[in-house]
C-alpha cells in the first residue's frame, strides 16, 4: 500500500510539473495552450500560474518521502485537479490544448483517489 501511495503523489506531482515550462515565457503558453497570450499582464498572470503549479508539484513529490505531509498534499492536489475539471467542463468552446490537459487532469484524480484510498487503507491498519 505505501508503494501506491508513494507512485500516486509522484506521478501527480510530475503532471503538475509540466506547466512549470510556462515561467519560460508566452511561447510555451501558447504552445501549451493553444491561445494566444499577447497582452503582458495575461503573461504575467499565466507564468505565476506555471510557478504556482511547480509548487504544488515540488509539494506532492516531496510529500511521497514524508509521511506527515501525504494527506494534506493530497487534498491540495484533488482540489486543484477538481476545480479545474468543473471549470472546464462548465465552458463551452474550449480547445483540443484544453481538452488534453482535462485528460491529464482526469489521469490525475484517478491517481490521487487510489493514493488516497490506500493512505485511508494504511491509517486504519495502525
Amino acid at each position: 500500500m505505501r508503494h501506491i501511495v508513494t507512485a500516486s503523489l509522484i506521478l501527480v506531482g510530475i503532471i503538475h510539473l509540466m506547466p512549470l515550462v510556462g515561467v519560460v515565457g508566452a511561447d510555451q503558453l501558447v504552445s501549451m495552450y493553444g491561445v494566444a497570450i499577447e497582452d503582458p499582464s495575461l503573461v504575467v498572470l499565466m507564468r505565476h500560474r506555471a510557478v504556482l503549479f511547480g509548487i504544488l508539484g515540488v509539494l506532492l513529490i516531496a510529500a511521497s518521502r514524508v509521511t506527515a505531509w501525504q494527506l494534506g498534499a493530497m487534498w491540495m492536489g484533488l482540489v486543484s485537479v477538481i476545480s479545474f475539471l468543473v471549470l472546464a467542463w462548465s465552458t463551452d468552446g474550449a480547445n483540443a490544448n484544453i481538452g488534453k490537459v482535462v485528460a491529464v487532469d482526469v489521469v490525475a484524480l484517478v491517481l490521487l483517489l487510489v493514493g488516497l484510498a490506500a493512505k485511508l487503507a494504511l491509517a486504519r491498519r495502525r
